[in-house]
């Protein structure tokens, strides 16, 4: 994380934002380590020089106390905001552990996208997929469809995830879901293997299968 946030200082030009769409630490049943974890997380992403940071949960950061850890230490876990002619929303589908955003989620979503124009660009960010991608490895949502047929009246809808810890792209109709590397703990693909285990660590190539890339330039 920390190599992570010093090349994004060394960006010539920086970002209007930046989103983690969750897994900010890595889980643990005992309240203080989670807290603990999540502080030492903000100190490190308080040293981007990017002003706008956003942040929703994954199940790591939610799933083992509904969210309450999370909501204390960086607010609402799901809310929109529009910048630049696209409307962005936040979903949270872990604080639930059972995986679902919850009708009470669903009804403020519905509501919040009744204000905007069919043809308005959207963007949703949510940490598992909407989809079922493959559910017997906890890829999916299991009220995901809800959402999305919430969504498909829309005409420019992109979701973008988390959870699977690698590069994924799917349409659900008119909808693209993308996915992209994790900064740890890279994950086989679907189904290659009987169960979800991280992709064993190589030190001859400690970067294959996260979402960080060294270059060197000569001169």
């Amino acid at each position: 994380l920390k190599r992570a946030v010093a090349a994004v200082n060394a960006l010539k030009r920086q970002p209007d934002f930046i989103m983690f769409t969750g897994d900010l630490t890595h889980g643990s049943p005992d309240d203080k380590v989670r807290r603990q974890r999540m502080t030492e997380f903000k100190g490190i992403v308080a040293g981007l020089k990017v002003k706008d940071v956003r942040f929703i949960p994954g199940e790591n950061d939610a799933g083992l106390d509904n969210g309450e850890t999370y909501r204390a230490m960086f607010g609402a876990s799901n809310y929109s905001f529009d910048h630049i002619g696209v409307h962005f929303v936040a979903l949270d589908n872990v604080s639930d552990p059972n995986g679902f955003i919850g009708e009470n989620q669903l009804e403020w979503l519905h509501a919040d996208l009744a204000r905007h124009d069919k043809a308005q660009p959207i963007v949703v960010f949510a940490h598992r997929p909407l989809f079922d991608l493959y559910p017997a490895w906890d890829w999916a949502t299991n009220d995901g469809a809800k959402a999305i047929d919430i969504l498909t009246p829309y005409e420019n809808v992109t979701v973008f995830y988390g959870h699977i810890h690698q590069e994924h792209h799917q349409m659900a109709g008119k909808i693209a879901h993308h996915a992209a590397e994790s900064l740890m703990y890279p994950f086989p693909l679907a189904g290659s293997q009987p169960k979800r285990l991280p992709v064993p660590w190589d030190a001859a190539h400690p970067f294959k299968g996260l979402g960080f890339v060294s270059i060197q330039t000569e001169g």
